[in-house]
């Protein structure tokens, strides 16, 4: 899991295909959307992705608090059933003095195109979105490349 320090890292830089931040709590399809993004790793980087509740766009931090309820609740997408292949996730509370952080740490999926109710959703830099079927080849040959022969 990634560091308290790397958090504070991320939040100072912009919003990449790793990176996406948010104050909203409610949106689990945004947070569901995101979590299936970072697990297709389009541009192959191999690099975890990062879904940071409770920091607007600017790093800032809203004063969040993470309770149980919310942990559990982002914790429960991994298992749903709506993202399949099931994401390799874990899910963290970071404490800072503005406010507190929840951190959901994505891996790359070994077995793409991983898909949200039915569509695969990628990273296109700072922004999520339905992967074309080129890229949904892209993603399906990968599949067979990790496969042991």
């Amino acid at each position: 899991m990634i560091s308290k320090e790397e958090v504070r890292e991320l939040l100072t830089s912009t919003e990449t295909y790793r990176i996406e931040r948010t104050v909203s709590t409610g949106d689990m399809d945004k947070f569901q959307e995101a979590i299936c993004a970072f697990s297709n790793d389009l541009p192959n980087s191999k690099k975890n992705g990062y879904l940071i509740i409770g920091a607007y766009d600017n790093g800032t931090l809203s004063g969040l608090k993470v309770d149980d309820d919310l942990l559990k609740k982002i914790s429960a997408i991994r298992s749903n059933g709506n993202i399949l292949p099931l994401p390799i996730m874990s899910v963290e509370r970071f404490e800072y003095e503005d406010g507190e952080l929840l951190v959901a740490e994505v891996s790359p999926s070994l077995v793409p195109p991983v898909r949200y109710r039915g569509r695969t959703f990628i990273r296109i830099g700072p922004r999520r979105d339905i992967a074309s079927e080129a890229e949904e080849r892209i993603l399906l040959e990968r599949r067979t490349s990790y496969m042991a022969t």
